[in-house]
């Protein structure tokens, strides 16, 4: 228990350090950021209005302090660009980016894991070395090439899927859940999934593969071959099974990295997620928007590797003991 209010204490800590660094970047960054709502005929004194309205006015200290008690409360202020208030903009995002994140990582984690373990337990077949260089091209090709390629060839080239957006134009559904699990919010899906599971399952794969091929030299392997246990059952039972711990908490570290980490794969496919809006926001010096996503995709980053130090702990009651 000790240890569990120790992680969370840090992760406050971190919290609170993000959100200050992220309140000054914004501030001290070129850029007016009150040009979103003038207009050609407003007056100097209009102008002044609206940074009393923002708060801009203030010193820079006054302006903290206010952030930070709004924060506590839970507001996040209103968007400069959008006129609306920056979580309800954050929230009707949100869906599409862990639904996007979650997917990939499920099916390039799935995929890593049984080919990682097939590729060690057979080590020196010609297939391994045609499937590493392989994976390896992949994780070191840029999301952006790939997504490219992909919609190069299906989507604008074939025509099999939608080249970009969560949703046909006019599309009407009667409820969030409607649209997020109907045919045609998946046919979006697809090609920004692909290009995220070719890019993401080379680390899975090769961390399998690495992990069982230690395994595979320990004592308890040997014994269950000794005792006559066919190489199947010692794969998934022994093998296999000791080697996915650090692949569990990889995932959970991978989810918590990829929630913001899906800006270009968004950009290129117009996928109406948290990092699009993230770069919008960025470019049009919309303060409280960006610093809102950037606390969002900060608060999954520490929850998850909070996840993860549970899971580990969980796993291989070695570390607790440790």
């Amino acid at each position: 228990m000790p240890r569990i209010v120790t992680r969370l204490l840090h992760m406050l800590l971190v919290l609170w350090a993000v959100a200050t660094i992220l309140f000054l970047m914004f501030r001290l960054m070129p850029g007016d950021p009150t040009l979103a709502y003038i207009d050609t005929t407003f007056s100097a004194e209009q102008r002044q209005q609206l940074l009393v309205m923002f708060g801009l006015d203030r010193p820079l200290h006054e302006q903290y302090f206010i952030y930070l008690w709004n924060l506590l409360q839970g507001e996040l202020g209103t968007s400069f660009h959008y006129k609306r208030p920056v979580l309800d903009l954050v929230l009707s995002v949100l869906p599409n980016t862990v639904v996007l994140t979650f997917v990939s990582l499920l099916l390039a984690y799935i995929f890593g894991v049984l080919v990682g373990a097939w590729l060690a337990w057979r080590r020196g077949s010609w297939l391994e070395g045609v499937v590493i260089p392989s994976v390896l091209a992949l994780r070191a090709a840029p999301e952006f090439w790939l997504g490219m390629v992909l919609l190069a060839t299906l989507g604008f080239g074939l025509g099999i899927f939608p080249s970009g957006g969560a949703n046909s134009p006019g599309a009407t559904f009667s409820s969030e859940w409607a649209r997020i699990f109907s045919l045609d919010y998946a046919q979006h899906l697809v090609l920004p999934t692909l290009t995220l599971f070719l890019y993401l399952q080379g680390l899975p794969l090769l961390l399998m593969r690495s992990n069982m091929l230690e395994v595979m030299q320990e004592d308890f392997i040997m014994m269950a071959r000794m005792k006559g246990l066919s190489e199947r059952s010692i794969m998934l039972r022994h093998a296999a099974r000791n080697a996915m711990l650090p692949v569990v908490t990889a995932f959970a570290l991978g989810f918590g990295g990829s929630i913001g980490g899906n800006v270009v794969v968004e950009s290129v496919f117009s996928w109406p997620g948290l990092g699009r809006l993230l770069v919008n926001a960025v470019a049009g010096n919309d303060y409280p928007l960006a610093q809102g996503a950037f606390l969002l995709i900060t608060m999954f980053l520490v929850v998850m590797n909070f996840v993860a130090d549970l899971l580990y702990s969980a796993l291989d009651p070695r570390v607790s003991h440790g």
